[in-house]
């Protein structure tokens, strides 16, 4: 932003699903003053509530995953602390790691032009997460990512309510963890013959999500 002069339009917003207009008025060493115009409301949230419960993954893989979810249009965000997650988070650094996600879903949500920010909310363990209103909301298909599910996303119907997907980590969910899911209403789904990397699989879903039953 240093790099505009005075006069230069821009847009801004702030997560309250409006953007703003705005004109460049003072550019210092250390800030840029603007003029903010009005409110324009422009609603690019998606038609489909997708709640994704993902499993933690390693370095850039998890960003990849959260940075490409909010483009393809995730509604919130629930990082999870699975039995075969390799990357094992103490409270300081999971604080730290979820103001990064965070961070990272603004600047997606400032490239692809979304103005509301889906939220992170804080590492949990996976079996806390199920027992959680968050993974089992009034009316939500519950769908789990699995190579050995039996079903495919084509063969539902576009769902009345949310949807809440949840994703393994990079070894896959334990027996005791599916199990978990299955008890709790989850849909275990196959996308395709092939096993997806844990970073690819959400975002496969929710683009398969997208076309079915959403805006594509």
């Amino acid at each position: 932003m240093l790099r505009l002069a005075v006069g230069a339009t821009l847009t801004l917003f702030n997560g309250d699903g409006a953007d703003y207009g705005a004109v460049v008025s003072g550019v210092t060493w250390d800030g840029v003053t603007v003029k903010i115009g009005e409110a324009r409301a422009d609603n690019r949230e998606s038609i489909l509530e997708i709640v994704l419960g993902q499993a933690l993954s390693s370095g850039e893989r998890m960003d990849y995953t959260i940075q490409k979810s909010v483009e393809l249009g995730v509604a919130a965000i629930h990082p999870l602390a699975a039995d075969r997650s390799v990357v094992r988070l103490d409270a300081a650094r999971a604080e730290k790691r979820v103001a990064h996600w965070r961070s990272v879903v603004i600047a997606a949500c400032e490239q692809c032009g979304r103005n509301r920010v889906p939220p992170v909310a804080p590492v949990v363990a996976l079996e806390l997460w199920l027992a959680q209103p968050a993974a089992h909301r009034p009316g939500a298909m519950r769908v789990l990512l699995s190579p050995r599910g039996a079903a495919r996303l084509r063969d539902f119907p576009r769902p009345d309510g949310a949807v809440v997907m949840l994703a393994g980590p990079e070894g896959g969910l334990t027996p005791a963890e599916e199990n978990l899911a299955l008890t709790g209403g989850f849909i275990p789904v196959r996308l395709g013959p092939r096993v997806l990397r844990t970073e690819t699989a959400a975002v496969a879903a929710l683009a398969a999500m997208q076309a079915l039953w959403g805006d594509f």
